[in-house]
């Protein structure tokens, strides 16, 4: 699916979590923070459309290797924060 071919915006429906593109500077805090390497995070593939979205509003294409912040909303945590892996296909 191609980011300019986008006709619903999946990041706004209620169901779907919060996604953010960390910067480089970010991800290393982050990774550092959390003692782990990057191939240790979950994996989430380009052709995820909430990464196609994010694409879409960042304006270019979201990189391999880049990592996404995904904060769900939580009844008993209020907030659950997760850290994803962008990965090919």
């Amino acid at each position: 699916m191609a980011a300019d071919n986008i006709s619903f915006n999946v990041l706004k429906h209620v169901l779907v979590p919060e996604h953010h593109l960390l910067t480089e500077e970010e991800a290393e805090a982050v990774l550092q923070r959390k003692g782990m390497t990057r191939d240790q995070l979950p994996k989430i593939r380009k052709s995820d459309p909430g990464i196609k979205i994010l694409e879409n509003v960042h304006g270019h294409p979201i990189e391999e290797g880049a990592v996404v912040k995904i904060v769900r909303k939580s009844e008993t945590a209020q907030e659950f924060v997760a850290y994803r892996l962008v990965t090919r296909g």
